[in-house]
């Protein structure tokens, strides 16, 4: 069973290159009988417009018959819309205190603030 579903997604993958590959195996015959341009050998084609022209039918047989029908999808969005409730702004009041401490108090103590610094002799 694992065994035939990887062959199926291997021939789903490999089916563009279908016709490249045929093109490659049947590369003698094509040039001599298939080829539209064997009466202009100027042009090199060498089979390569009926490369073209297989490569186009595969293209055409890989599109989406969807792709042909638009068909046009509108979304509506329902929006409920309620009116707040009017607001109430509180005013709260605090207590302001209306004394400032005024004693201020330095308890940092600056040793040795009498004598003058002398930076180290050597």
């Amino acid at each position: 069973m694992k065994n035939a579903i990887v062959i199926i997604v291997f021939l789903f993958v490999m089916k563009p290159i279908l016709p490249v590959l045929e093109y490659v195996l049947n590369y003698d015959y094509i040039v001599k009988e298939l080829c539209e341009n064997k009466a202009k050998p100027e042009t090199n084609c060498n089979g390569k417009c009926h490369l073209m022209k297989e490569l186009a039918k595969a293209s055409e047989n890989n599109t989406p018959v969807s792709s042909e029908k638009k068909v046009s999808h509108s979304e509506f969005e329902v929006l409920f819309i309620q009116k707040l409730a009017s607001l109430e702004v509180v005013t709260l009041n605090f207590p302001i205190q209306k004394a400032i401490n005024t004693k201020y108090s330095d308890g940092y103590f600056y040793e040795n603030s009498t004598t003058t610094f002398h930076p180290p002799t050597v």
